[in-house]
C-alpha cells in the first residue's frame, strides 16, 4: 500500500480535518480589485514560446538538454520506457517544457493488453497537455483522480486502480500557495515577456517609418486661415499612401504652398527602449534559470566566459530539475521496479568534466586514503589495491 493509501485509510476512521477551499491552479497570478488579468496559460504560451525568441530559447536550452541527458544505469527495460518518445517527442524534454511553462507535468502509464489488473508493468509512459488536466479532490481533500478534458470528452484517470498500481504520475513545482498544482516559470515572466514582445512591436513600427519617428507637416496661411475638413482627409491619404511604411523611405516630399515639413527627433525616453528591451530579455532569462551570457544578451557580464555560465546552467538549472523528473518516475515506477533509482550520470555530462577532473586529482592526491576509500568518495564500484 502506497503512502497516499494508508493516510487514506487513517483519515477515514478518525475526525475529519478541516482543509482549505480548493481554488483554480491560476488564480494566484492576479492581484484582487483590478491589476493583473487571470493568467491564462494557452494565451501565455502563444506569446512567450511561439512569438517571443528570447523565451523560447531559454525553454528549449533547459528542455533539450534534460532531454539529452545522460542517464546512469537502470536496467534495459526502464531505459526504453523513459528514453521513448511521447507522442513523437523526447519524454523527458516534454516533461521539461511542461514544468517550465505550466509548472506541473503529468505522466499517463499505459499498460499492456492484458488489462488494467495485472501486474506485468507499464507498456509506456505518456506525457498529458498539463492545461486539459485537473486535480479531483475527494471528501478527504487527497487527490483521488485526474480529469484529462479535451473539447466535450473527458477522461477519469485514478490515482490507484483497485489492486493499487498507480495509473498517473503527477510532476509539479513548488507552489507555497495551493495544495494541488505547481507553479510554473511562465506566470512570472509573463510581464517580462509582454514588454519584450511590445518592445519588438515598437522597434518594428519605427523601421516602417525610416527607423525615425514621423515628422509634422506644419501649415502656414498666411491670412491667419486654417486648412477645410476636405483639404486635411486629402492630404492624410496622400501621406499615407505616398509617404508611409518602409517602401517609401527617403522619398522626396512634394508640398503645395504654405505646406512645410518639420522632422522631430527621437526623444530620451525613444533612446532609452532599447535598454528596456534588453533588461526585459535578462529578466525571461532569470525567470527560466538560464544564463544570459548563453542567450547573447548584452550587458551581462556575470560570467568571465561561455565555459562558467554552460556549468553554471547545468549546476544551478538541469541537474535540479532533472532531478525532479527523474525521482517522481522513479517513485511512480517503484511498484513494478522494487528499488530503482534514476539519475543523471555526471560522469558523461561534457559540461561537468572540469569538476569531476578536479575532483580526481584530489582524491588522488589524497595519500591519507586507502584505495577503496578512494572508489567511494568517486562513486566507483570496490577494487582491490591502492
Amino acid at each position: 500500500m502506497s503512502f497516499l493509501s494508508t493516510l487514506r485509510a487513517a483519515f477515514k476512521g478518525g475526525a475529519r480535518v478541516p482543509l482549505a477551499r480548493f481554488v483554480s491552479p491560476w488564480s494566484w497570478a492576479f492581484e484582487r480589485g483590478g491589476g493583473r488579468a487571470p493568467f491564462d496559460y494557452r494565451s501565455a504560451v502563444r506569446h512567450a514560446f511561439l512569438a517571443n525568441p528570447v523565451a523560447q530559447r531559454a525553454v528549449r536550452i533547459v528542455a533539450e538538454g534534460i532531454g539529452g541527458a545522460p542517464l546512469c544505469d537502470c536496467g534495459e527495460r526502464v531505459r526504453r520506457l523513459v528514453g521513448a518518445t511521447s507522442a513523437g517527442q523526447s519524454l523527458l524534454e516534454t516533461l521539461a517544457a511542461h514544468l517550465l511553462l505550466h509548472g506541473n507535468a503529468f505522466v499517463q502509464i499505459a499498460r499492456d493488453g492484458a488489462g488494467p489488473s495485472t501486474s506485468s508493468g507499464p507498456a509506456e509512459l505518456f506525457a498529458l497537455r498539463p492545461e486539459r488536466v485537473s486535480v479531483v479532490p475527494d471528501g478527504d481533500g487527497w487527490p483521488a483522480a485526474y480529469e484529462y478534458k479535451v473539447g466535450d470528452r473527458k477522461l477519469s484517470i485514478p490515482v490507484e486502480d483497485e489492486d493499487g498500481w498507480p495509473g498517473l504520475i503527477h510532476l509539479k513545482g513548488l507552489h507555497p500557495a495551493d495544495d494541488h498544482y505547481g507553479a510554473g516559470c511562465l506566470a512570472a515572466a509573463e510581464q517580462a515577456v509582454a514588454i519584450h514582445n511590445a518592445a519588438s512591436a515598437w522597434n518594428r513600427s519605427l523601421l516602417e517609418n525610416a527607423a525615425r519617428p514621423s515628422g509634422a507637416l506644419v501649415f502656414d496661411g498666411g491670412d491667419g486661415g486654417g486648412m477645410t475638413a476636405d483639404q486635411f482627409e486629402r492630404l492624410q491619404a496622400e501621406l499615407a499612401q505616398a509617404y508611409a511604411g518602409g517602401a517609401n523611405a527617403g522619398r522626396p516630399m512634394v508640398l503645395e504652398g504654405g505646406l512645410k515639413w518639420q522632422s522631430l527627433s527621437l526623444s530620451p525616453a525613444d533612446m532609452d527602449f532599447a535598454e528596456l528591451k534588453a533588461a526585459a530579455a535578462r529578466d525571461i532569462a532569470l525567470a527560466f534559470g538560464v544564463p544570459p551570457m548563453l542567450l547573447g544578451l548584452p550587458g551581462d557580464n556575470t560570467y568571465s566566459n561561455y565555459r562558467e555560465a554552460n556549468r553554471a546552467l547545468w549546476r544551478l538549472t538541469l541537474l535540479p530539475l532533472a532531478g525532479k523528473i527523474l525521482s517522481g518516475l522513479a517513485e511512480g515506477l517503484r511498484p513494478w521496479f522494487p528499488g530503482l533509482e534514476l539519475a543523471v550520470d555526471l560522469d558523461r555530462v561534457p559540461a561537468l568534466a572540469e569538476d569531476r577532473e578536479r575532483l580526481w586529482a584530489q582524491v588522488s592526491a589524497a595519500d591519507f586514503l586507502e584505495g577503496h576509500e578512494k572508489r567511494a568518495m568517486l562513486g566507483l564500484a570496490a577494487g582491490g589495491g591502492r
